[in-house]
């Protein structure tokens, strides 16, 4: 059976990312799986690393927090709602995030979530990591609104490439060996539309969630985002002369 989390970042339940978001469950669970949910805001995720949570590692001035995570996850020193969150992320063979883009970013509340979550010596290590990562066996998709029109995220739009501004996110996934689905991104979502223009957003809003089950259907034949392998970089971790660069974070020196 699969199993697949759904991970919510947005402070409303019933805003259009909730919704979108209770769709992709009951997508998941009409093919049978086992669906996992972590609503970060409702469930009070507390986002920021911080000494105190850990026993003995009170003085802030001293807090390392890899170190923190490794030997938290070696003698079981991690809090409990951190410990339920890995739990569900060790079980899952599909994560699906649903969240905004704000200020041309995620939720603080997911930054957190990767932070807290993402256990150095636990969820990776310096050895397992990238093409060796932990957690080569799953998938995940992001399910992004933006208040921004299509036009103004796209390549060259105003706003900026919002496949740009998504690639730090996938990047992070990308750290634990994670695949990750090409985005399905939802431009225009805000709370200030009015008359045909309300209409028009509310009629294409009611059609993303009518196609969301046959999206989850196609959820591993979907194309993924191209990330260069670690065979592409030389000793130093630069990007081999001659190697394909697939975005423009990484490019090669000449």
């Amino acid at each position: 059976m699969t199993t697949t989390l759904i991970v919510l970042a947005h402070p409303n339940r019933s805003s259009f990312n909730g919704t979108w978001a209770e769709a992709s469950a009951a997508a998941c669970k009409a093919l049978g799986h086992k669906v996992l949910w972590s609503d970060l805001v409702e469930m009070g995720f507390d986002a920021v690393e911080r000494a105190e949570l850990y026993n003995g590692n009170g003085n802030c001035s001293d807090f390392d927090p890899l170190k923190v995570q490794e030997a938290g996850a070696k003698n079981g020193d991690i809090p409990d709602h951190v410990i339920n969150e890995v739990d569900k992320l060790r079980k899952a063979d599909q994560i699906i995030f649903h969240f905004p883009l704000w200020w041309f970013a995620p939720p603080a509340v997911l930054k957190g979530w990767f932070d807290r979550v993402l256990l150095h010596g636990d969820m990776h290590t310096v050895e397992e990591r990238f093409d060796t990562g932990r957690c080569r066996d799953k998938t995940a998709l992001f399910c992004v609104t933006t208040g921004a029109t299509e036009a103004e995220c796209g390549p060259s739009g105003k706003e900026g490439n919002v496949q740009l501004l998504l690639w730090p996110v996938a990047y992070t996934l990308r750290y634990l060996g994670i695949k990750i689905l090409d985005p399905v991104v939802v431009s225009g979502v805000h709370g200030y539309h009015v008359g045909a223009d309300r209409t028009e957003l509310e009629q294409r809003l009611a059609g993303v969630l009518n196609d969301q089950a046959d999206l989850i259907a196609e959820f591993e034949r979907r194309s993924a985002i191209q990330f260069n392998m670690d065979q592409d970089f030389d000793s130093d971790g630069r990007l081999k002369s001659g190697s394909q660069s697939h975005n423009p974070f990484i490019l090669p020196l000449n």
